[in-house]
């Protein structure tokens, strides 16, 4: 009889076991970004040490419009200046939101991205929605425009 019993109970945690891998990073993923206000102080630690796969907010003035990266999935890219003076990449993908137009040195865009570290600053991506609903959504914004 408890066999019987305890098939329901581990058919019912392995469901849970697949539900968690295939959908725990959006369902169980509610914990806020950083704060604004806080990003410039949390992306200059993870400089300092070399950490990646960090979800921030915060914004900064474009210092220099790039060309488009169009191998593979096409990315808008432009440097960022922190207020802290760190120098972000921000590849911002446009096969999966809209670009900002006319994008121009010395405009302020704000953002909510993954932080990647490099020797340079780092990398701000994830700048869009995620089609699979397995990332947080990013987006950028301009003069109250968002784009993602």
């Amino acid at each position: 009889m408890k066999k019987k019993q305890s098939l329901p109970l581990v058919i019912g945690l392995a469901l849970a076991t697949w539900l968690w891998n295939e959908y725990g990073a959006a369902t169980f993923s509610d914990a806020p970004s950083t704060s604004a206000a806080n990003s410039d102080a949390v992306i200059e630690a993870a400089f300092e040490n070399r950490q990646s796969d960090l979800q921030v907010r915060g914004s900064g003035t474009v210092v220099h419009v790039l060309p488009d990266d169009t191998k593979g999935s096409q990315h808008q890219k432009f440097l960022l200046e922190l207020d802290s003076g760190l120098t972000l990449l921000v590849a911002h993908n446009i096969d999966l939101a809209p670009r900002i137009p006319r994008l121009q040195k010395g405009d302020r865009v704000g953002f909510n991205g993954e932080y990647e570290w490099t020797e340079k600053g780092g990398v701000m991506h994830w700048t869009h929605h995620d089609p699979r609903g397995r990332h947080e959504d990013g987006w950028l914004e301009r003069d109250g425009e968002r784009f993602e």
